[in-house]
């Protein structure tokens, strides 16, 4: 059985890695192209070390989403284009759309610093095709289209 690649893009890209204990690892690529991977990764390294207002980062944001449009993720290119929106015309990222919930099932927005807020939705997007982050970038998605629209 082979893997069918196609433009450089895989439906999913595993390794497995067998190590002294004969254990196996199985490591997944999280943008489905390495360019993804790689761009996500400069983009996380300026973010952490400038924050939002690092230079060129809605350039590189607008690369990224065009990956993710060859990657055919509508959910990730979505995201991308909401999340250097609202950059552009707020110069934050103040988006509230992490909640903690209590013991009776209520929620609470957490209080982000931008630059940790950005850092999270990018780390959340390395692997947007997991069940839980998902969802996450979808509530992201959804309060970044309210605050936006």
């Amino acid at each position: 059985m082979g893997i069918n690649v196609k433009n450089n893009v895989c439906p999913l890209s595993v390794f497995i890695q067998v190590n002294s204990l004969n254990l196996w690892k199985i490591e997944t690529i999280h943008m489905k192209t390495q360019e993804a991977n790689d761009k996500l990764d400069k983009i996380l390294a300026k973010v952490e070390k400038k924050g939002v207002e690092a230079p060129k980062l809605i350039e590189t944001l607008k690369d990224l989403r065009n990956i993710a449009l060859k990657e055919q993720d509508p959910l990730v290119v979505k995201t991308l284009r909401l999340t250097y929106e609202f950059i552009e015309e707020n110069k934050n990222f103040s988006v509230q759309a992490q909640y903690e919930e209590d013991d009776e099932g209520n929620e609470y927005p957490l209080e982000i610093e931008d630059t940790d807020n950005l850092v999270y939705l990018l780390t959340l997007l390395k692997d947007a095709e997991h069940k839980i982050n998902r969802e996450e970038i979808k509530d992201y998605r959804t309060v970044l289209k309210e605050e936006l629209y």
